[in-house]
């Protein structure tokens, strides 16, 4: 395959996976965005987390919350699990790779809280294990999954599967998705007092 044979392959596949994703998903993302506002104007807070091209998904989007998307409004309580070096080795090397994120979410995380997984395959084990704990401790999850969810659907309240198995085109639509769900939130407080929580 050429060069161009394949860059025009890939536009139509991403063309494909994005209508089908939008098709299927749209209303999803609204019930995302409505349970988002609920958790941030309760004083909440959005807690991301994800491995590799995921992680760095986790910190755009929480960078997203805290500073702006395209509205100036209150800062929104955000974070990524994925930044802190010194807790992400010190639990890999005391209790395993698996652990890194349930800790956290142990640690920071309570009923009213929102987190939000993402896993190209829906099978990280450290993802699914926070989920699983956010679950078991009342906690809202949201999952950002490729085609049929894994595991990770399992322990999803809300579900954005991906119709692809193509780690990238997966990873697209979670960039969407994530600017979607950081639009329709800013949208909303960007049109209330400025006022933060505590104050």
């Amino acid at each position: 395959m050429s060069a161009a044979d394949r860059i025009q392959a890939t536009f139509a596949d991403h063309l494909a996976t994005v209508a089908a994703f939008q098709q299927s998903h749209a209303a999803v993302i609204a019930r995302m965005a409505e349970a988002t506002i609920a958790c941030l104007a309760d004083c909440g807070k959005i807690c991301f987390f994800g491995n590799g091209g995921s992680a760095a998904d986790a910190q755009h989007f929480a960078a997203e919350f805290v500073v702006r998307f395209t509205r100036t409004r209150r800062a929104l309580p955000s974070m990524a699990f994925t930044t802190d070096t010194s807790v992400l080795t010190a639990c890999a090397n005391d209790f395993g790779y698996e652990q890194v994120f349930a800790r956290q979410v142990e640690a920071l995380c309570v009923p009213g809280d929102i987190v939000v997984g993402l896993s190209t395959s829906g099978t990280s084990p450290n993802v699914v294990r926070a989920l699983e704990l956010a679950r078991e401790s009342g906690i809202t999850t949201f999952a950002f999954t490729g085609a049929s969810g894994g595991p990770c659907g399992n322990v999803a309240d809300h579900l954005l599967d991906v119709p692809s198995t193509v780690t990238a085109r997966v990873q697209e639509c979670h960039l969407i998705a994530g600017h979607l769900l950081c639009d329709l939130v800013e949208e909303y407080f960007a049109h209330q007092s400025t006022t933060t929580c505590g104050n």
